[in-house]
This record gives C-alpha cells, sequence and structure tokens, in this order.
C-alpha cells in the first residue's frame, strides 16, 4: 500500500525533484490519492522549468499563472478543511495545524513566482522562484505534505461516520433481538431499515473508492452478506414472534442475526485497518499464488545463483505439493484428474532435484556448458509447474462446472418445502441429510476453486460462497423443520422460501464465478476501469470500455447499485400500500402492482440478474413503466370525479404522475451512441423510474383513505376491468411467489408486519 501520495503513475514524477508527503502518512483510497495529482503535476512544472538564459513575457506569464493557480486552489481547499475542523472537535487542533501549514506554503510559491513584472529577475533584490529553487521545492514538499494531512484527517472523518453508523445498527440489531411483540418489532425494524440504508450508501462509496483490491473484495462480501440477511432476519423473527416456543425457529433467527454481526464487524476490520486483538491476517495460500513465487525464485537464477538457498525452494515446493493433496484427497476428484496431478507432483520434485544439482555445480564453476544446462533445467522445471497448474485448474473447473449443472434443477430445496407444508417431518429429515450432501459438495467445490481463482480478490469470492453454503445449508434445514412443525403457517413458509432463495441466489453466482476464473485463466480479462469516489459521483461519461452497449458490466452495476437499492426499498414500500386495499382487483391497484414488479426487474437488472438482459431490455421496460404510470393517472382523474375531499390534491399529484412518465419516455426513446452514453442513459432511465415509485408511494395511501371515506357514503369506486394479457407478457404480476421472496425491504416495513395477524388468520 501507498505511503506517499507520489505512488500513482500520475506523481511519479515529483520524486526527481526531490517532492514528497509525509512518510508517515498512508493513502488508502483513491479519492486521496488522486485529489494531490494536480497539484504534484503543476508543481513538478514549476520546479522543472528550464533554466534558459533569456526567457519570454509569455514564459513568465505562464509561471506567475501557475504560482498563482496553485494557491487559489489551496485557499479554497483549506477553506473546506477549515469548515470539517470546525465540525470535528476532536480532530480540530490536527486539521487546523495542517490547514494553517497549507495556507502558508501556497502563498510562499505565489511570491516565488510571482515573476512576470520583472524584466531581470536576477539583479532584483526579490527573491523568486530563479533565484532560490531550494525554497521553491521546500514550499512544495511542505504543501504536498499538509494537503496529504488535510485529505487523510478528512478520510478519518469519513471512517468515523461507518463507525458511528455500524454503532448504530448493532444497537437496533439488539433491540430487535429481544423484541417479544409484533407493534414493537414493527416500530424498531422500521428504524433499523433506515440505519441500513445510510450504512449500505456509505460503505458502498468506501467500497469503491478502496486502492486495495483484496480489501475491497472483502467489503463486497461484507455487503452481500449483510444485503441478503436483512430479509431473513425480517421473515425469521416475524417466525419466532409467530411461533415464541419452537427450537427450530430461534436456532434460525440465532444464526441470522450472528452472521450479520459478523459482517459488520469485517467491515470496521476493512475500514480501519485493523484485526481484533491485534491478530495478523493470515491469507490462505492458494497453489496458483504458490506456483506463481515457485517460479519468480527459479526464473531469478539466471540472474544471481546466491540469492536463496536450495531448501528454501525445496521447502516452497513442498507446500505447493501439499495443496495439491486437496485435490487427490477429494471424494470428488474425477480418477483421472487423480492420477495426472500425482504424476506431476512426482515430476515436479524430480525436475527440481535436477536444477539443484546443476545449481550447486554452477555456484562453484561458470562454465558455458553449465549455464546452459542450468537455463535447461530451469525451464523444465517451470514448464512442470504450469502444467501442474493447467491441471488442478481442470479438475476444480470440470468439477464446478459438473455440480451447477445438476443442482441447477433445486430438487431438494422443492422437495423440503412441500414436504414441510405437508408437515411430515420425516421427508423433511430425509431431505435435509440430502441438502447437507449437496453443501458438502459445493463447500469442496469452493475451496477447490479458491486454489486455481487466479487473483486475491477471486480468492475471496470463493471462501465468501464456501461460507455461504455453510452458513445457509443448515439454516434452509432449520426453516424447513419449523415449518413440519407448523404446516399452516404462511409465515414460517415465507421464511423458508426466502432462505432457499439465497441459496439459489448463491448458486447463480458461482456460474459468473466461474466465468471470471475460466477468463483470468485464458488471459482475456484485462485491468479494471478506476473508480473515484472524489469527486463525487454521477457523471457517468469517464472511460467505459469500448465494449458494444448490450449488458452491464460489474464496474457499472457496482456504480448503479445504490440507485438500484434505493429502486429495490421502493417496491417493498409499493407492495406494502397495495396489501392495505381490501378491494385487490381496483384499478389503482392493479396498476401500482403492475409498476412495483417492472421496477423490480429494473432493480435486478442493476445487479445482472433478472429477465432483462441487455440494456435494450431495460429501456424497453421503462417505456411500458411510464405507459403505466399513464394508465394509473387516468385512473385517478376518474376516481378524483367521484370524491369531494382532497379532490384538488388528487388532480396535481394525477399531473405530476404525467409529467413524470412522460419525461421517461423521452429518455428511454432517446437515442445513445457509445458506451458512456448507453450507460448514462440507463442511470437516467432508473432514476426517473426510481422517483415515479416516490410519487406511487405517496399516491397510493392517499387513494386508499378516499377509497375508505367514499364506501361508507355509496361505493364511489368502479370495479376494476379485467387483467389484461399484455400486463402479463410484461411481467407486471408483482404478487408472484418469487417476487414476493425477493424483496428486500429494510425501509418502511410497517405494513408487512402489521398485516402479519391478518394473514395467519386467514
Amino acid at each position: 500500500m501507498a505511503t506517499s501520495p507520489c505512488s500513482s503513475s500520475g506523481v511519479s514524477s515529483s520524486s526527481s525533484s526531490g517532492l514528497g508527503a509525509d512518510a508517515g502518512l498512508e493513502i488508502r483510497t483513491r479519492s486521496v490519492e488522486q485529489t494531490l495529482v494536480p497539484l504534484v503535476s503543476q508543481i513538478t512544472t514549476l520546479i522543472n522549468h528550464k533554466d534558459k538564459p533569456k526567457r519570454s513575457d509569455k514564459t513568465l506569464q505562464a509561471i506567475q499563472r501557475v504560482g498563482q493557480a496553485v494557491n487559489l486552489a489551496v485557499g479554497r481547499f483549506v477553506t473546506v478543511g477549515e469548515a470539517i475542523a470546525n465540525e470535528n472537535h476532536e480532530l480540530k487542533e490536527e486539521m487546523s495545524v495542517a490547514c494553517i501549514e497549507a495556507r502558508r506554503a501556497g502563498e510562499t510559491i505565489a511570491q516565488l513566482t510571482d515573476v512576470a513584472s520583472l524584466d531581470h529577475p536576477e539583479s532584483d533584490s526579490h527573491i523568486t522562484i530563479f533565484t532560490d529553487k531550494t525554497g521553491v521545492v521546500k514550499a512544495a514538499r511542505l504543501l504536498l505534505s499538509s494537503v496529504t494531512k488535510v485529505l487523510v484527517l478528512a478520510d478519518k472523518i469519513v471512517i468515523k461516520q461507518i463507525i458511528t453508523s455500524r454503532n448504530k445498527v448493532l444497537a437496533t440489531m439488539d433491540q430487535l433481538e429481544k423484541v417479544s411483540s409484533f407493534q414493537e418489532f414493527v416500530q424498531i425494524f422500521s428504524q433499523f431499515g433506515n440505519e441500513m440504508v445510510e450504512f449500505a450508501h456509505l460503505t458502498g462509496d468506501r467500497q469503491n473508492d478502496l486502492k486495495d483490491e483484496k480489501k475491497k473484495a472483502r467489503m463486497a462480501a461484507s455487503r452481500a452478506v449483510l444485503e441478503k440477511c436483512t430479509m431473513m432476519l425480517l421473515t425469521a423473527s416475524k417466525t419466532c414472534l409467530r411461533h415464541p416456543d419452537c427450537e427450530s425457529a430461534r436456532i434460525n433467527k440465532d444464526g441470522v442475526f450472528h452472521r450479520m454481526r459478523l459482517a459488520l464487524e469485517q467491515v470496521i476490520e476493512i475500514v480501519t485497518d485493523s484485526r481484533p486483538n491485534g491478530e495478523n491476517e493470515m491469507a490462505p495460500i492458494s497453489i496458483y499464488s504458490g506456483i506463481k513465487e515457485f517460479k519468480n525464485k527459479v526464473e531469478g537464477l539466471r540472474e544471481n545463483l546466491y540469492f536463496l538457498s536450495k531448501e528454501n525452494l525445496s521447502t516452497m515446493l513442498e507446500v505447493i505439493l501439499e495443496h495439491t493433496e486437496d485435490f487427490t484427497d477429494s471424494a470428488y476428484t474425477s480418477h483421472e484428474h487423480r492420477e495426472h496431478i500425482l504424476e506431476l507432483s512426482k515430476q515436479a520434485k524430480m525436475e527440481l532435484e535436477q536444477l539443484v544439482s546443476v545449481w550447486m555445480q554452477a555456484q562453484n564453476q561458470k562454465t558455458k556448458d553449465l549455464m546452459e544446462d542450468l537455463e535447461v533445467a530451469i525451464l523444465k522445471t517451470c514448464q512442470c509447474m504450469n502444467d501442474l497448474k493447467r491441471e488442478v485448474h481442470s479438475a476444480a473447473t470440470s468439477l464446478a462446472a459438473d455440480l451447477l449443472k445438476y443442482h441447477t434443477d433445486h430438487m431438494v430445496l422443492k422437495a423440503l418445502k412441500i414436504t414441510g407444508v405437508e408437515g411430515n417431518f420425516e421427508a423433511v429429515a430425509e431431505y435435509a441429510c440430502k441438502l447437507s450432501e449437496q453443501k458438502e459438495q459445493l463447500v469442496e467445490m469452493c475451496r477447490l476453486l479458491r486454489h486455481v481463482s487466479g487473483t486475491e480478490p477471486l480468492e475471496i469470492t470463493c471462501i465468501h460462497a464456501e461460507d455461504t453454503f455453510q452458513v445457509t445449508g443448515p439454516q434452509i434445514i432449520s426453516a424447513a423443520e419449523t415449518l413440519a412443525l407448523h404446516p399452516s403457517s404462511k409465515i414460517a413458509k415465507e421464511n423458508l422460501d426466502v432462505f432457499c432463495e439465497a441459496w439459489e441466489s448463491q448458486l447463480s453466482d458461482m456460474s459468473l464465478l466461474l466465468r471470471e476464473i475460466n477468463d483470468v485463466f485464458e488471459g482475456r480479462r484485462g485491468e479494471k476501469r478506476v473508480y473515484l469516489s472524489l469527486p463525487r459521483p454521477g457523471k457517468h461519461n469517464a472511460n467505459l470500455k469500448a465494449l458494444k452497449p448490450v449488458k452491464l458490466d460489474t464496474e457499472e452495476q457496482a456504480k448503479i447499485a445504490k440507485l438500484g437499492l434505493e429502486l429495490h426499498l421502493l417496491t417493498s414500500d409499493v407492495d406494502s400500500e397495495t396489501e392495505k386495499w381490501e378491494d385487490q382487483e381496483n384499478e389503482i391497484v392493479q396498476h401500482g402492482q403492475g409498476m412495483s414488479s417492472m421496477a423490480y426487474s429494473m432493480y435486478l437488472f442493476t445487479r445482472g440478474e433478472g429477465l432483462l438482459k441487455t440494456t435494450q431490455d431495460l429501456f424497453h421496460q421503462a417505456e411500458i413503466f411510464a405507459t403505466e404510470g399513464t394508465k394509473l393517472a387516468s385512473a385517478l382523474h376518474a376516481l378524483s370525479d367521484q370524491v369531494h375531499d382532497d379532490k384538488p390534491l388528487l388532480l396535481l399529484e394525477a399531473e405530476k404522475l404525467i409529467s413524470m412518465c412522460k419525461q421517461l419516455q423521452i429518455t428511454a426513446k432517446a437515442s445513445a451512441q457509445g458506451k458512456s452514453a448507453t450507460f448514462t442513459k440507463v442511470d437516467a432511465c432508473i432514476l426517473k423510474t426510481r422517483n415515479v415509485m416516490t410519487l406511487l408511494c405517496q399516491l397510493l395511501p392517499l387513494c386508499c383513505k378516499l377509497l375508505r371515506k367514499n364506501k361508507a357514503g355509496n361505493g364511489c369506486l368502479k370495479p376494476a376491468p379485467p387483467w389484461k394479457e399484455d400486463r402479463i407478457r410484461t411481467g407486471t404480476n408483482a404478487r408472484t411467489p418469487e417476487r414476493r421472496v425477493d424483496t428486500f425491504g429494510i425501509k418502511s416495513l410497517e405494513n408487512h408486519v402489521t398485516n402479519m395477524t391478518f394473514l395467519e388468520s386467514k
């Protein structure tokens, strides 16, 4: 990790001029590092100017402009830093000192570059950049050091915000865990949802800004756990409240709380760069990384015969071959792969023995023949290791492909659901054993894939997948046991559905992971584009890969994830509001459900999931969504003709909805050429869809209230027309089991919970 702002390519030139920030400052984020790039560039321009005997007025004016620009920029920067200091008293003194130093250094540089009005700067008593270059270097070093301090201190404030947000979530979780009534649960869970949204936003920005790809992958894994566990926490808690004496329900709920607390703790470890009790993070060694390091050492013998001992090299090979036992000892490795791995392991030992023999001779006598023999031995050893790497890769990926294909039908999960509803406890136990066997297969698959993943981030993703299968398997079983004990419980059934969905989702993620691992092995994976959180995201025209604008790549999905999450939460809110309506066939309800379902499909698109596969699919869905919104506005106008109270407000909201839907249609139909423009259009469509959904959340309770008022009079609302086939074709049915299971629902969930008693009494 860099310890200087000069660590990036954009600032490396400063080192030749003697520039550098405080070596004790560690820059962990790209935004801090990249904020320094233009400053270092300008200062380097000043210091590296050509000392020509004769300088034109143009040169003098240019130097002065750069100096003044640096001073003005520093002044604005310091003003922001001082404002931050005033708001954060624990860092005020340190921040104020750094701001004073930066301002002073900026003014010094401005004075030293005040040369445009001097005809002969050398003969003048005024000290300038031409007469005191050392002074400029000193001022530049002080400026970089102080600015870096301000940035790092500001970064500490971001970390503090994340810690504070985590503490809020933990405190509310403690309350949730102890509640004993639905009413209390509703109130606390609503607060918990808002706190989780805040935490998701803060950690999402931090994840995108981290320089260390390994930490970024760990953060992504932890945030994925929190997102999926939020819905599990809701249904598991509901089940416990409904069946307080059920032991399996309690075990199920406790598992969710425990996993969320571990994920929250890992996020804090990442952002603070610390481990509990001061212990060091021990990263598991994979076969790929071991082979890479071993080959580097072997090839290094060409340059230096004495830089390591033969014992070190032998130990490295022993560690690699010890890890291959994970393959040869696995019950899921084919006989053919096992035999090939054992043969290559034996060959690797022989090649190393031959290499060491020639190496030792070459140390005593460097003859031409011996050096040629050494080169041959190096090549043969490295080739053998390449063959071993290829064999373990083939063993792991072929096993993964077979298992994922075999388990795509989810037969065991379906059987658990059926037997649970039937109350057949013996059959549930039988299928639970089969799920445990499946879990062991998938855990073993993840362990073997980790060895061949090729990069540290992918290794971490494999470890996360292993943990997910390891934890989710027993949770599905406990949820199924609860359902078998209470077969008529809709809440217990919903809970089992949610855990099964998490399992299916992880299997789907494994298919994508396997593809990435194969891409790395085949060399098809290029360098990722850098994402910066400073300046704030929002402009999406930055150097996107020049690919056909068909599908969002992983970088774009990450960038739009926060907006997608907000859309997801709004679909939960809309579903909650529609569930309140007694007449589920009402036209307003049906339009609302249709729009919610389409918005949910758009949310899945931001995750790379669901039926919308391409950007064109998304744009088409946005058009249909806008059309459905316009139909809803017509229904609102019809309602306004039949009511007296709040009629002006209803008409105003209806017109607002029409305007917003028209804007969305214009955006969805607008042409977009190129990757950057297409992504901007995607972002705009989802943003405008979110705005419509926000308005819909306000409209539905208003209409529901008017409906109840008028029902007491003469029933002013007409029945809804039949559900049209074109709605079904566009996937607008919001009430399918799959749609309801995947509702994230961590905001405004009061309606979900208040309706629980009603649902259970049906």
